[in-house]
């Protein structure tokens, strides 16, 4: 069965939403700290963690990752001082990523210009009670997709 035409019309505006926000919040960070919104997203995900440590599993689960995307990323990354591996001492099975504090640095100082372009391309445009329905709807999507847990910050 196709799609109605109001369907259609709102399914449009998601998949260019879906196109343009990765590539403008990609550029943003390149230019001002050479990471992909990717990287910057696994770096805060550690930053944001309990001894800035999270095991590799855990991190790929919140960046909707697999394994190995997340192993090339975090290659990337460790060349540049900002993460490193060890085997989880719990249970040998895993292993952890670490946040190095170079790693703390980067994301402390890309943090504002990140929040800054997020400010202007998202919460700008909508109301506070727009912001919160389409974060509502974007996890129920996002939920429907993969009933995975998402990575949430924490207060």
């Amino acid at each position: 069965m196709p799609l109605r035409p109001d369907q259609l019309a709102a399914w449009a505006s998601i998949a260019t939403l879906v196109e343009r926000l990765p590539r403008a919040l990609d550029a943003q960070l390149q230019e001002s700290c050479g990471l992909t919104h990717f990287e910057f997203g696994l770096l805060y995900a550690l930053d944001t963690a309990p001894e800035r440590t999270l095991r590799l599993s855990t991190l790929a689960g919140y960046a909707s990752s697999t394994l190995s995307r997340l192993s090339r990323a975090f290659t990337r990354l460790e060349r540049r001082g900002l993460v490193r591996r060890e085997t989880d001492a719990a249970d040998g099975r895993f292993t952890l990523g670490i946040l190095t504090d170079a790693g703390h640095d980067l994301v402390q100082s890309a943090l504002p210009g990140h929040h800054q372009l997020v400010r202007e391309l998202v919460f700008d445009t909508l109301s506070d009670t727009e912001a919160a329905q389409l974060g509502e709807m974007s996890r129920r999507i996002a939920e429907r997709i993969d009933p995975a847990d998402v990575w949430t910050p924490t207060p």
